[in-house]
């Protein structure tokens, strides 16, 4: 099982989640801020280590050579994960799955693949692992999902023009992706893109 921490609402009634992967090398502790940040009172927030340490932080995969195998293991874990909030009454419909980098490529193998409609995907400076194939073994409510992708036109990380490929393709295949472009590196925008997100979530859990 992945190592978690649940935020609760101030809500204590809402069974509003949202899940919250990391990038290469962070942890969840990088991501305790996003609650405030969001000021969405009505959400709780699932923070989420991934399986494999990496130098003092976590990885969701190995990018040196054949990710495939690596991301396939970490997608079965949060897959589980997810099951299990379902199972202690979070409902699909009222879950968004969020990551940045190595997290954002980890919350599209969610939309693309878990078997469950979700309210949405938030994906933040990241790219889609062997897309062709993904688009080959989509699950049956993968084209129902709505999807939030924001990437920087200055990632040194991962070029602007690889993600517009990938999720060029995507969108052409009839995957259901809301595209915004930021003046950023490999970061997130501050107040600009928190806007975007937000606006989104609220879209999405109105």
């Amino acid at each position: 099982m992945l190592e978690n921490e649940l935020i609760a609402a101030p809500d204590r009634d809402s069974r509003r989640l949202m899940v919250v992967l990391h990038g290469l090398g962070d942890s969840l502790e990088g991501y305790r801020w996003v609650p405030e940040a969001l000021g969405l009172p009505s959400l709780n927030y699932l923070l989420v280590n991934a399986p494999a340490p990496y130098y003092g932080g976590y990885s969701w995969y190995d990018f040196a050579g054949d990710i495939a195998p690596g991301v396939a293991r970490s997608r079965t874990l949060v897959f589980e994960l997810l099951d299990q909030y379902r199972a202690r009454g979070f409902p699909p419909e009222a879950m968004i799955v969020s990551g940045f980098s190595q997290g954002c490529l980890m919350s599209m193998e969610v939309g693309l693949r878990y078997g469950h409609r979700l309210a949405g995907i938030v994906g933040i400076s990241g790219y889609v692992c062997e897309p062709e194939k993904a688009l080959k073994e989509v699950s049956p409510v993968a084209l129902a999902q709505r999807f939030l992708v924001t990437h920087g036109t200055e990632d040194p990380l991962i070029p602007i023009s690889v993600a517009r490929q990938h999720f060029g393709l995507l969108k052409t295949a009839g995957v259901r992706i809301e595209w915004h472009e930021f003046a950023k590196g490999h970061t997130i925008a501050g107040e600009r893109e928190l806007a975007v997100i937000r606006n989104f979530i609220r879209e999405m859990l109105p």
